[in-house]
């Protein structure tokens, strides 16, 4: 099976991938990544999520992938240094000059090219690996079929990475000028303000001021807002082609999107590990968990041909919401972290790494007073709950999103 890469924005989502399944993720420091507004991570957190991983016998990632000016690069390599003598497993990279500098200051540090790099190709592959890669993340425009001749033509030792499943960028692997333009934030710096998410109308040169909407729906014109990646339903296809890592987009997402996500691949490329009968039974189970997480509407992306649609996604939905963290459960009782406010008496999920398990919320418990009270509201509050399944730390709560509007198709 291929090996399932998660994002990791900060430590929450980490333990969230780790604990739902996930063989590697990917996180930035505060420097240097392509998330500047990720919570992202300090010194003593990535040592803390190496020790974490490691001894879970899972990988760490750090992104080294912006593209750096000349006066960046003492910083950069001394970065790079570091994080390999702290045992991080490769960092990835995407400007030429970072790959080369690293790979001779730092030899010890596995590099993999990013796909920032555009690598479309056997050439451009077979130059990285040629000089000390071990992993080329694909560019996002590569459909199946070039996948497949690009690994036919490439050293068996060179790892291919490619993403199935999150938020596409408009542009050609996300080289972008519309935000340094509009808002003087750089996309290439990590800074991206994605105007191409913006609503936009036409004006015509010779009638200044006149605004001309372009219909699409009553949700408004979102013409160059991509829709979400999903290739749940494809796997066997990706497997085929020769890809080695799945990798999951969303270093700006929340623990409860890294959770409802990579549980529903882990749970689908477990399935299939023991039959494609069992990975296609499944499927509508877990098409359906995708939806109870913040979502575009969803297509292929580039796999089979140009994305349909093409554009016009339009804002995000989700069918379920972020509910509570389980911190422990004894004797039929969850300690809970609240993040949302519920009510006693609401039908509610336990999000575990084997799936959703429903029940009802019978009573609340403040766990300092023993009291019962009907509804709490505070995020990071304890409280306790009963439940009549048992839990693990790390295990979600969620419940009906009220204010989710039914997508339309």
């Amino acid at each position: 099976m291929p090996e399932l890469l998660a994002p990791a924005g900060g430590m929450q989502q980490l333990r969230a991938a780790v604990h739902f399944g996930a063989d590697a993720v990917y996180g930035a420091l505060k420097a240097f990544g392509l998330r500047a507004f990720a919570d992202n991570f300090t010194w003593e957190e990535l040592e803390q999520a190496l020790e974490l991983l490691h001894k879970a016998g899972k990988k760490f990632y750090l992104t080294l992938n912006v593209l750096p000016y000349d006066e960046e690069f003492p910083s950069l390599i001394d970065t790079a240094r570091r994080a390999g003598d702290m045992g991080v497993d490769a960092a990835l990279v995407s400007d030429l000059g970072a790959f080369l500098a690293i790979r001779r200051e730092a030899p010890d540090l596995p590099l993999h090219i990013s796909t920032q790099a555009n690598t479309l190709n056997a050439e451009a592959a077979r130059f990285y690996a040629e000089n000390g890669a071990e992993r080329v993340v694909l560019a996002r425009e590569m459909s199946l079929q070039r996948i497949e001749k690009l690994r036919k033509s490439t050293p068996a030792s060179l790892s291919l990475e490619a993403f199935v499943h999150g938020a596409m960028c408009m542009s050609y692997s996300g080289r972008c000028m519309l935000s340094d333009h509009l808002t003087g934030r750089g996309g290439n710096r990590g800074a991206c303000a994605q105007p191409c998410r913006w609503e936009y109308a036409l004006v015509e040169k010779k009638r200044p001021g006149e605004y001309w909407p372009i219909e699409e729906d009553d949700r408004g014109t979102y013409l160059l807002s991509a829709y979400d990646l999903s290739m749940l339903a494809h796997l066997p296809e990706l497997l085929s082609a020769g890809v080695d890592s799945l990798k999951i987009e969303g270093r700006m997402k929340t623990e409860y999107y890294v959770a409802t996500v990579v549980g529903a691949y882990r749970r689908a490329l477990d399935a299939l590990q023991k039959s494609e009968a069992a990975y296609r039974a499944l499927l509508p189970e877990l098409e359906g968990e995708l939806r109870k997480a913040s979502h575009r509407p969803f297509n292929t992306g580039f796999y089979f041909g140009a994305p349909s649609p093409a554009g016009g996604a339009g804002g995000f939905t989700q069918e379920m919401e972020y509910i509570a963290r389980v911190e422990d459960w004894q004797n039929g009782l969850a300690e809970l972290t609240l993040k949302n406010r519920f009510y006693a008496g609401d039908m509610l999920e336990l999000l575990t790494p084997q799936g959703p398990v429903p029940f009802r919320a019978e009573k609340i418990i403040l766990p300092d007073t023993g009291e019962t009270v009907d509804t709490v509201s505070v995020a990071g509050q304890r409280v306790m709950l009963p439940l009549p399944h048992p839990a693990a730390p790390g295990d979600i709560l969620r419940g009906p999103n009220r204010n989710h509007a039914p997508q339309k198709s």
